[in-house]
């Protein structure tokens, strides 16, 4: 879709990733690891932040473990991860550029949800604390029968518990990975935030550097709120 194709249409559902969305949480996730490394006596490989993007924590601990060639501490690695992750989002919620004045107003038109790789008490607690959480009527997460993004799982329940066919819904993603989830489940999908390396920013409808893109906030005035 090119981007005039993209701001000629109106979304019946707006699903948003979290961390590193809508809260600017993805500093806290790069800190996260680097404690963890430095916890273990570990020093992070080339190019490991990037492969980190969007990771579930569960699966990131164990990629750390397999890429420092210490598979047998994995669980330890992924608990101390998780750990230390929490205690910095609980102690510095902030809400990414643009991101709350597009959740308020699209809140008052369309049915939102939030579709996460993280814990739900993590993306409950950080929304809560940035004034966001009674905004969305779904929050959906990894886990319970639901397989993490990449898989298409999450996207496609909170398109379906917000009502709409997955086709007419917008997935919001600052991730490759997550881009690819919300694409696999039907959804379109528009990045924000740095572009990717090489042909990632491709995969999404439409990539901008914020949600506060001044085409994107008028497009959101013109077509969300009409």
């Amino acid at each position: 879709m090119t981007a005039h194709g993209f701001f000629c249409w109106s979304p019946a559902a707006i699903v948003f990733d979290c961390d590193g969305t809508l809260m600017d949480t993805e500093r806290h996730w790069q800190d996260a690891r680097n404690r963890v490394f430095r916890e273990f006596g570990l020093k992070p490989p080339a190019g490991f932040a990037e492969r980190a993007k969007g990771v579930h924590y569960t699966e990131c601990g164990s990629l750390m473990a397999r890429e420092t060639g210490k598979p047998e501490l994995t669980g330890d690695m992924t608990h101390s991860l998780l750990r230390h992750f929490t205690a910095m989002v609980a102690a510095d919620p902030v809400t990414m550029p643009g991101a709350a004045a597009l959740v308020r107003l699209a809140a008052r038109h369309l049915p939102l949800a939030v579709a996460s790789n993280c814990p739900l008490d993590m993306v409950e607690s950080s929304l809560a604390r940035a004034g966001l959480l009674g905004h969305f009527g779904h929050i959906v997460v990894a886990g319970a029968g639901l397989r993490p993004k990449p898989h298409p799982d999450v996207y496609a329940a909170a398109a379906d518990l917000c009502g709409v066919r997955p086709q007419d819904a917008l997935a919001v993603e600052d991730s490759v990975t997550g881009i690819d989830s919300a694409r696999a489940a039907g959804l379109r999908a528009l990045g924000v935030g740095p572009r990717p390396a090489g042909r990632g920013a491709d995969r999404a409808d439409l990539w901008v550097d914020t949600l506060a893109d001044p085409e994107l906030v008028a497009w959101a005035n013109a077509w969300i709120a009409d």
